[in-house]
């Protein structure tokens, strides 16, 4: 993958890189903590940004959360608002 594809430049952010690593081996013992920081970093999910939203989804939906590893209901419902806020987007076509 090019260093040009914008996706490369979204997940390279020192703002996101600096979450991403904060996150690393947290999980397991402070889930709240965790999902804490991803709304930190969102801000409010209705005014958030659509790379941001992106960038976030795509964490939740990365291999530790697909097998099951790293579960709570914090992560469900950040997911679901996440999801619900694309679709009202989708419709408005403003996504």
């Amino acid at each position: 993958m090019s260093d040009e594809n914008p996706k490369n430049k979204l997940v390279r952010s020192d703002e996101w890189q600096k979450v991403r690593k904060s996150l690393l081996g947290q999980w397991k013992e402070k889930p709240e903590w965790c999902c804490a920081q991803l709304r930190k970093y969102l801000g409010s999910v209705s005014s958030a940004s659509k790379d941001k939203l992106k960038v976030v989804m795509n964490y939740l939906t990365g291999s530790g959360f697909r097998t099951g590893k790293i579960k709570h209901p914090c992560v469900t419902k950040l997911r679901t608002e996440i999801s619900m806020e694309r679709k009202k987007r989708v419709a408005k076509g403003t996504w």
